[in-house]
């Protein structure tokens, strides 16, 4: 192999390996930063929504999944099939208003 190949070969290793999603670690277990939903949580989930990149966010403490695009990655609130987003606590509708 001459010394493009191997440049090139450098190169390109990490960017493929970042095409491979892995949503667990070697244990089996969450990758850090994310939780492993309950059944209770996954019942809830609407489809499509990806149940395996998932963080529980400290400011709002609701699930949050991480969506990847064409373009970026970014996190969307996990929500129920009606449209409701999903919270380890209750949401207090009137604690905006105080």
């Amino acid at each position: 192999m001459n010394t493009r190949s191997l440049a090139v070969a450098a190169v390109m290793l990490p960017i493929l390996g970042a095409c491979t999603e892995m949503a667990v670690d070697e244990a089996g277990g969450p990758l850090p930063g994310f939780v492993q939903l309950p059944e209770s949580v996954v019942a809830l989930a609407a489809p499509s929504q990806d149940l395996n990149r998932v963080r529980i966010a400290p400011e709002d403490g609701c699930y949050w999944y991480q969506w990847s695009g064409p373009v970026e990655t970014t996190f969307l609130p996990l929500r129920s099939n009606d449209g409701r987003p999903i919270c380890t606590v209750a949401q207090d509708a009137g604690a905006a208003q105080s």
